[in-house]
């Protein structure tokens, strides 16, 4: 599958472009970025094309992966699914629920097959644990704590725009919820939703199965106190979510294996940007609650 790389931040270079340049199943093609020089410079370390139009990298390639903010994300997915490109997208899918719907129905209409990257479901561990907790059922309540220290001197997202304005609710917040979910099954709603200090906000969330969960996302937590932590507790007792022994490359390398496994069946992953779309439409309900919290 040829594939090309639409971004050239820190996440790019970090994640995406390693990966993709060291994935046996993938033809690495090219960047394009909204910075030229940047795409020019990324392109050259992994000896690829760098395009100044990304319509003539969406025409040379079968699929491309993005490292965009989401709401530059959103219009350019509509873009490459109507070119015909199959979607390794981030997260979020989009900062709205209109504009996650338009790549949904793009990817539908144009049948393309879609994988947002959802870090921790891509992470061996992690997925293995989801997958078992999902099969025990049960689940009386869960709490999620996503505690990150980004907008610090040595962080390379300290200066992201979007996260800035979006805050943790946007960020991590699609990551607690791609846990969550396929072990307590859908948000029937959220119940509360509140600020805390800095961008922390806390949320209480209804699932289908029966089960509530609590929710502390932050991206302003004091360094010693940043971290992951997920716990659920039923009948079958109290579990934790493991630690993840690899880095980012590899799980982003399991989301491209997943993406050439949907093109190639037809079949949905259920990460998929049908998934990703389910989630922005909790995180707006959340935002809407937190609107109303004056504090």
């Amino acid at each position: 599958m040829r594939i090309g790389l639409l971004g050239t931040g820190p996440w790019a270079q970090s994640a995406h472009a390693p990966a993709l340049s060291g994935h046996d199943g993938l033809d690495f093609v090219g960047v394009w970025g909204r910075r030229p020089d940047a795409a020019k410079e990324l392109a050259a370390v992994h000896g690829v094309r760098a395009y100044d139009d990304v319509d003539a990298l969406l025409a040379d390639v079968d699929a491309v992966a993005m490292a965009l903010p989401p709401a530059v994300q959103a219009g350019l997915a509509v873009r490459a699914a109507r070119a015909g490109c199959h979607l390794l997208l981030d997260k979020p899918l989009a900062p709205t629920v209109e504009e996650g719907r338009a790549v949904v129905e793009a990817a539908r209409e144009a049948q393309v097959a879609s994988v947002v990257f959802f870090t921790t479901r891509f992470q061996r561990e992690a997925e293995e644990w989801i997958t078992r907790q999902a099969g025990v059922g049960g689940w009386f309540t869960a709490r999620a704590q996503w505690l990150g220290s980004v907008f610090t001197s040595d962080s390379p997202f300290a200066d992201s725009p979007w996260r800035r304005e979006k805050g943790a609710l946007w960020d991590v917040g699609p990551h607690a919820l791609s846990v969550l979910l396929p072990v307590l099954g859908d948000a029937r709603r959220v119940a509360a939703a509140a600020h805390g200090p800095g961008d922390t906000v806390h949320l209480v969330v209804e699932h289908t199965g029966g089960a509530t969960s609590a929710l502390t996302l932050s991206l302003t937590a004091p360094p010693a106190a940043a971290g992951v932590a997920v716990e659920l507790r039923g009948a079958a007792g109290v579990t934790l979510l493991p630690e993840s022994s690899e880095g980012v490359v590899p799980a982003l390398t399991r989301a491209a294996d997943a993406l050439l496994t949907a093109a190639g069946s037809g079949r949905p992953h259920p990460c998929d940007a049908a998934f990703g779309l389910r989630v922005t439409e909790i995180l707006a309900a959340a935002e809407t609650l937190l609107a109303m919290d004056t504090r």
